[in-house]
């Protein structure tokens, strides 16, 4: 039984005994041609990890879409459920009522309510922890006047309507893109 070289395999011209030497070219080309894809991929997306953990500077804290976007207001306003002087809990039924009769015809193009857990100091001391949802609006920088006093006339008919010390607001500028 005669043993055939493997098909890599190639006679040293330099050797004397004739015994084949193995060229292992193939394998290395394809482990190169592996590696070189596996760094090409790593790089593409080094810039979108980049993007999103940032270095630290305002420039860098903005996911990369974003900088496509408008400049938008996020209104964030945050609904307590209990009142504080007694009485039954505000339901999701009257929560979603109240939504439809004073967010909904301010805010027609949209709006996104969460469903929450809220705590807070009251005048007492006394540390008070409720069920409580959170409203987000998004509205052009540009309606920023226009829509301040419709958003306190929102805060004001809940605390009225339920008897709350008061509804949290809270604003950011940012960017979106819908």
């Amino acid at each position: 039984m005669s043993r055939l070289p493997h098909p890599t395999a190639a006679h040293d011209p330099g050797s004397s005994g004739g015994a084949p030497v193995v060229r292992r070219r193939p394998r290395r080309r394809a482990a190169l041609a592996a590696a070189t894809a596996g760094l090409a991929a790593l790089a593409v997306g080094t810039p979108v990890a980049y993007a999103t953990l940032g270095t630290g500077s305002s420039a860098d804290a903005r996911p990369a879409a974003a900088a496509q976007g408008k400049a938008y207001i996020e209104t964030r306003l945050f609904f307590g459920t209990e009142r504080p002087h007694g009485g039954p809990d505000v339901t999701d039924r009257q929560f979603l009522a109240f939504i439809d009769a004073e967010v909904t015809p301010r805010f027609p193009n949209g709006l996104t309510i969460q469903d929450g857990r809220g705590q807070w100091r009251d005048s007492n001391g006394v540390i008070e922890r409720e069920r409580s949802y959170e409203l987000t609006l998004l509205y052009p920088v540009s309606e920023a006047r226009l829509r301040d006093p419709q958003i306190e006339r929102i805060r004001n008919a809940y605390e009225k309507a339920y008897a709350q010390d008061s509804v949290a607001r809270l604003e950011e500028r940012t960017t979106a893109d819908f």
